[in-house]
């Protein structure tokens, strides 16, 4: 399966990944586990981009995930050109839902969802989705 550019990716990142030897399992492969990896440096890079770590842990807050779905479609090697993608593809006040995808060579190779939260840093509850973050998303709704 060929994968195009999509115009509906809110606040979306790219980053290009590289395939390290102590990633490949016994089968010569890219271990499931290391696609979770993939999925954390995609979300710190949309930190990165709109929301930084270090500004939200100042302020008593964190992101946390909910939960990760994620199916695999073909197989990664070592040699391979790889390319994660994430973009948030809803938000409430509260949760908030990413999708991934991860390419291999063009062609795709898993898409993931995961769901998260903020909690505040001393007491571990959540709290509303931040207001910077809100406002970046309804920002691109507004000009899609």
């Amino acid at each position: 399966m060929l994968v195009t550019n999509h115009p509906r990716r809110p606040l979306e990142v790219k980053l290009t990944i590289s395939v390290k030897t102590y990633d490949i399992d016994f089968a010569g492969i890219v271990s499931n586990i290391v696609y979770i990896r993939w999925l954390e440096d995609l979300r710190l890079k949309c930190l990165d981009e709109y929301l930084p770590l270090d500004k939200l842990i100042e302020q008593g807050y964190v992101p946390i995930l909910s939960g990760t779905e994620i199916e695999y479609k073909r197989a990664i090697k070592l040699a391979d050109k790889v390319e994660g993608r994430l973009w948030l593809s809803s938000m409430g006040r509260l949760k908030l839902t990413a999708q991934a995808e991860i390419l291999s060579n063009d062609q795709l190779a898993a898409v993931a969802i995961q769901k998260g939260a903020f909690v505040n840093l001393q007491n571990g509850r959540p709290v509303p989705i931040p207001q910077e973050l809100q406002q970046k998303y309804l920002e691109y709704q507004q000009v899609s």
